[in-house]
């Protein structure tokens, strides 16, 4: 048994196809089949049921292929353990972050981060959260900035911020003569919401109880993964959205006036920092987080925000 062959089962078990697993490995199939199966032989079991398309690990396969990304991820930790001692901090950073936080949070921090570390390498990738996690799984990302809490035993969270939610609608909508809102002022039937598998999109149904009210039809239904996008439906089809804290300071001084806050307790989403269980790269994170945490505003640090109303 080698690194190789561990290497080979892991690519296999990513892309389902054992000449996918052998162009990424740099390798010809028959090599990649014959060192697999040199490793079955040498364990005594089928780690990858061949008769199914995709490729499917078997039952003892699963284990094994587990075990072998937990002693990859341990040898590649030899490396980050080597220039932690020497005080480097170069390399590689693969960063999942989903689209509702990116264009906001970025560029607060990017551009000192990378002044600041020029010997790393980092690179950003717009997912949504189920994205992330399984690319986490796959050991294709390093790290994830999304909403939590998660709820799941194989993940790390470190908490960045908390950031609370606005409304966002046009001249023409009732409750903008309101000086505060509560969720259930917000007509269902104006909300322009984004599209299927983005977390803001559960977090808003869940704060306007959408689940539990019948809608109306309407002659436009549009689909989108942009907030952005929403505001702009808003600003010429009239209609309501909601907006994170850090999105409003995009917007100019009119559009500013189209802002409204929910009165007390105000619902706020927990973003935070995310790896796998068995990541290596521990100092690379910390120096993100505290870069990150650096150039938040102060007051979106605070674990007060917790106790209003967190949106999970």
């Amino acid at each position: 048994m080698n690194f190789q062959q561990l290497e080979y089962i892991i690519a296999v078990d990513n892309f389902r196809h054992f000449s996918d697993a052998a162009a990424k490995s740099f390798v010809t199939q028959p090599t990649l089949s014959m060192m697999i199966q040199k490793l079955e032989d040498e364990l005594g079991v089928k780690i990858f049921d061949r008769s199914k398309q995709p490729v499917m690990p078997t039952k003892a396969g699963e284990a094994v292929i587990a075990q072998a990304r937990m002693v990859m991820q341990e040898a590649s930790r030899m490396k980050e353990v080597i220039r932690e001692l020497k005080g480097e901090l170069k390399g590689e950073l693969r960063l999942g972050i989903i689209p509702t936080v990116a264009p906001y949070l970025l560029p607060l921090f990017l551009t000192s981060f990378i002044k600041k570390y020029p010997l790393l390498k980092v690179k950003i990738t717009e997912l949504t959260t189920s994205q992330i996690i399984e690319k986490l799984k796959l050991n294709t990302l390093d790290a994830g900035i999304l909403a939590t809490p998660l709820s799941n035993p194989l993940l790390n969270e470190q908490i960045l911020y908390y950031e609370q939610f606005m409304v966002y609608a046009s001249k023409e909508e009732k409750l903008m003569k309101k000086k505060y809102l509560l969720p259930g002022d917000i007509d269902p039937n104006h909300l322009w919401l984004l599209e299927e598998g983005h977390c803001l999109r559960n977090q808003v149904l869940n704060l306007c109880e959408l689940r539990k009210k019948e809608l109306e039809s309407s002659n436009l239904e549009y689909v989108t993964g942009s907030i952005e996008t929403l505001k702009k439906m808003v600003d010429l089809n009239n209609g309501i959205t909601i907006l994170p804290e850090l999105a409003l300071r995009e917007l100019n001084s009119q559009e500013q006036k189209q802002v409204k806050h929910f009165k007390p307790p105000v619902p706020v989403r927990e973003i935070s920092v995310v790896t796998y269980r068995h990541f290596v790269k521990q100092r690379i994170v910390e120096v993100l987080k505290n870069e990150i945490c650096e150039n938040i505003p102060k007051a979106m640090l605070t674990s007060k925000r917790k106790q209003i109303t967190r949106m999970s």
